[in-house]
């Protein structure tokens, strides 16, 4: 009953106000003279330095579904959830070249999504909008597995019914609508600092009350011997290296090519802020390994999840290991994390429709005006979508969805990864790899089944389902790096052809000196004084 938790959910309640009251004041802070322009309500003017952007950036990637997904799978399978973390390191240097030539190329010609610069390098108007449908694709489910977190931690408070998740997304939408970008980059600050403290004090503290680590990783041995899976353990069996590789590459691949990551870096001052960020960022890194080690914390307190929901597994472990005073500080860190993603995330596919579906097709003489005002709606209707699918569907069901997410936006680099650094491909072998691959991997995601779901059970395709691969115990590969293979050759070859028929490709509107440009560079377009149209 809630009445247990009076104490948790009167300082969850009070630092959730807080959060809220900064979301809308957030629309004063660093005013422009209109927020009537994407430039300044999806991109925050284009001007933000190397504190917020790292703060934007690493509320936006580390979220509260990381918070509690990623223990959750420590807890129920062992090593393999600690995937995360090297693909969290590895992501750094291998789109560190691509995202400040992103950067440069997005100023000189003011983009504000993946898709428009698609739109100018291949001249596709058909290849940007793929581009487009696939961001917001990958991005809804992404959006409600934000929810995840807000649900699970309102659960071990006792506040089972749908209303208090209602009426915590009505008021991230509010906020939004009326901030924009301003709002998550201004409360990312008590975000990342609640998460920090209170992980610290987890792996400080909760040990200590179990008898140290040597008593944890005991437990979590035991328990995994138990269990039937073989990959399950704490450390992974060779059955499961392969997957555990190429789930961590491909996850990689993927991350900086969601919109959501690419609107915090588009909202950079310059590339240096871009530099910076990605040479500190890996700081996330070290905290998301703590908070892995939390699944097996939560084994060695023999903690059992909330109605078979193992996402309650780390609320509930603060609900019995912390005072009532610091849990009701734990689960705010948990419901604040997914508030900032979420709200960045809803802009980034509400720019995506706007820029690219609503202006390239229904009105191409669209004000700025316009364009800012249909962006808010949009991003309204995506939250409330991203609100109905957590209702309807089972939350143990939001795992696979974001792991298809992934699978579904690296398909994207081919146009958007490697269109920053060569125009080599025809827009018609982009398109047609674009086609393959992502038939590939629904037809590929369809077949995967478990004892409890016929198909759509995960992103792990069966190496011996391979016609090369006979041995059943070769273990799984990740679906999304055997698709973009498929892809990138279908591209290819496609391209090859073109360019042998003499098929005519788009007219490539960038130069190669606006890959480099900087702040400060008079090819460089500064946001323009604003007015009202």
């Amino acid at each position: 009953m809630w009445r247990d938790h009076l104490t948790e959910l009167i300082i969850f309640a009070a630092l959730f106000a807080l959060v809220s009251v900064m979301g809308f004041i957030a629309a004063r802070w660093r005013r422009p003279t209109t927020m009537e322009h994407l430039d300044e309500w999806g991109l925050g003017g284009r001007n933000f330095g190397s504190w917020i952007t790292w703060f934007l950036i690493g509320g936006d990637i580390y979220t509260a579904y990381t918070f509690v997904a990623v223990p959750a799978l420590v807890f129920g399978a062992g090593a393999a959830g600690f995937f995360a973390v090297p693909y969290t390191i590895i992501v750094y240097p291998l789109v560190f070249l691509f995202l400040i030539r992103l950067w440069s190329v997005s100023h000189v010609h003011g983009f504000v999504t993946p898709a428009d610069f698609v739109r100018a390098r291949f001249g596709s108007p058909t290849l940007a909008l793929l581009i487009a449908i696939t961001g917001i694709v990958a991005t809804m489910p992404y959006i409600a597995l934000q929810l995840v977190g807000i649900e699970a931690v309102l659960r071990t408070m006792g506040l089972n019914g749908e209303w208090p998740l209602i009426i915590a997304f009505t008021v991230l939408a509010a906020y939004t609508y009326q901030s924009g970008l301003r709002a998550p980059a201004l409360i990312a600050f008590v975000k990342d600092s609640l998460i920090y403290v209170v992980i610290l004090v987890a792996v400080l503290y909760i040990p200590s009350r179990l008898g140290g680590w040597g008593a944890i990783f005991d437990a979590a041995q035991e328990h995994f011997d138990q269990t039937p899976a073989p990959t399950d353990g704490i450390v992974l069996p060779a059955s499961g290296q392969i997957g555990y590789a190429t789930l961590a590459l491909g996850s990689a691949l993927a991350l900086f090519l969601y919109p959501h990551s690419t609107t915090g870096v588009l909202a950079s001052r310059s590339r240096d802020v871009i530099k910076r960020n990605m040479s500190a960022l890996p700081a996330y890194s070290f905290l998301l390994g703590l908070i892995a080690l939390l699944g097996f914390m939560a084994i060695a307190a023999g903690v059992t999840s909330s109605d078979g929901d193992t996402n309650t597994i780390v609320p509930n472990l603060f609900d019995e290991m912390f005072p009532d005073w610091f849990a009701g500080l734990a689960f705010a860190a948990i419901g604040i994390g997914a508030l900032v993603p979420a709200a960045i995330m809803s802009i980034a596919a509400a720019n995506l429709f706007t820029r690219n579906i609503y202006r390239e097709y229904l009105r191409p003489n669209a004000s700025d005006a316009e364009e800012a005002r249909v962006s808010k709606l949009v991003s309204l209707i995506v939250k409330f979508g991203a609100l109905l699918c957590i209702l309807v569907l089972n939350p143990s069901f939001s795992i696979d969805l974001q792991l298809i997410g992934g699978v579904i936006i690296i398909q994207t680099l081919p146009a958007v990864g490697l269109g920053v650094f060569t125009r080599w491909f025809h827009r018609v072998g982009l398109i047609a790899g674009w086609v393959v691959g992502m038939v590939l991997s629904i037809w590929m995601l369809y077949s995967i089944s478990s004892p409890t779901r016929a198909h759509f059970a995960g992103s792990s395709y069966p190496l011996a389902n391979l016609p090369l691969v006979p041995d059943d115990t070769a273990g799984g590969i990740w679906t999304g790096l055997v698709a973009l293979v498929v892809n990138l050759v279908v591209s290819a070859v496609v391209t090859v052809l073109c360019r042998r028929a003499g098929l005519a490709d788009g007219q490539d509107r960038t130069r190669s000196d606006d890959y480099v440009a900087d702040q400060g560079d008079p090819k460089v377009k500064d946001v323009p004084e604003l007015v009202n149209h």
